[in-house]
Protein backbone atom coordinates (compact mmCIF):
# COMPACT_ATOMS: atom_id res chain seq x y z
CA UNK A 1 0.00 0.00 0.00
CA UNK A 2 1.12 3.55 -0.63
CA UNK A 3 2.06 5.48 2.50
CA UNK A 4 2.47 9.26 2.37
CA UNK A 5 3.82 11.50 5.14
CA UNK A 6 2.42 15.03 4.94
CA UNK A 7 3.24 18.12 7.00
CA UNK A 8 -0.19 19.05 8.35
CA UNK A 9 0.38 22.82 8.51
CA UNK A 10 1.57 23.32 4.93
CA UNK A 11 0.30 20.18 3.17
CA UNK A 12 3.83 19.46 1.92
CA UNK A 13 4.59 15.82 1.07
CA UNK A 14 7.63 14.73 3.10
CA UNK A 15 7.87 11.12 1.95
CA UNK A 16 6.00 8.71 -0.30
CA UNK A 17 6.67 4.99 0.03
CA UNK A 18 5.14 1.58 -0.53
CA UNK A 19 4.87 -0.80 2.41
CA UNK A 20 3.40 -4.23 3.02
CA UNK A 21 3.52 -3.58 6.80
CA UNK A 22 1.23 -0.59 7.06
CA UNK A 23 0.35 -1.33 10.69
CA UNK A 24 4.05 -1.35 11.57
CA UNK A 25 4.71 1.94 9.77
CA UNK A 26 1.73 3.55 11.52
CA UNK A 27 2.83 2.25 14.94
CA UNK A 28 6.37 3.54 14.38
CA UNK A 29 5.05 6.93 13.22
CA UNK A 30 3.10 7.30 16.46
CA UNK A 31 6.32 7.08 18.48
CA UNK A 32 8.17 9.99 20.08
CA UNK A 33 9.27 11.64 16.84
CA UNK A 34 10.02 11.09 13.15
CA UNK A 35 13.16 12.45 11.52
CA UNK A 36 13.23 13.48 7.87
CA UNK A 37 16.08 15.28 6.08
CA UNK A 38 14.10 18.53 6.55
CA UNK A 39 13.68 18.20 10.34
CA UNK A 40 11.99 16.44 13.24
CA UNK A 41 8.25 15.85 13.30
CA UNK A 42 5.55 14.51 15.60
CA UNK A 43 2.56 12.36 14.58
CA UNK A 44 -0.78 14.21 14.56
CA UNK A 45 -3.33 11.95 12.82
CA UNK A 46 -3.78 9.66 9.85
CA UNK A 47 -6.33 9.07 7.13
CA UNK A 48 -7.03 6.19 4.75
CA UNK A 49 -7.69 7.65 1.32
CA UNK A 50 -9.22 5.89 -1.66
CA UNK A 51 -8.72 7.02 -5.24
CA UNK A 52 -9.20 5.72 -8.78
CA UNK A 53 -6.26 4.99 -11.05
CA UNK A 54 -6.63 3.37 -14.48
CA UNK A 55 -10.16 2.25 -13.60
CA UNK A 56 -9.06 0.54 -10.37
CA UNK A 57 -9.86 1.66 -6.82
CA UNK A 58 -6.63 2.07 -4.85
CA UNK A 59 -5.94 3.11 -1.30
CA UNK A 60 -3.18 4.93 0.52
CA UNK A 61 -2.41 5.72 4.11
CA UNK A 62 -1.73 9.42 4.67
CA UNK A 63 0.09 10.21 7.92
CA UNK A 64 -0.03 13.85 8.99
CA UNK A 65 2.81 15.20 11.10
CA UNK A 66 3.79 18.56 12.58
CA UNK A 67 7.28 20.02 12.86
CA UNK A 68 8.76 20.06 16.36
Amino acid sequence: MNVVFVESLTGTDLLQMVSHDVAGVLAAAQGESITFPVGHFKYEFHNLDFYEENGEIRQELVIYVKKI
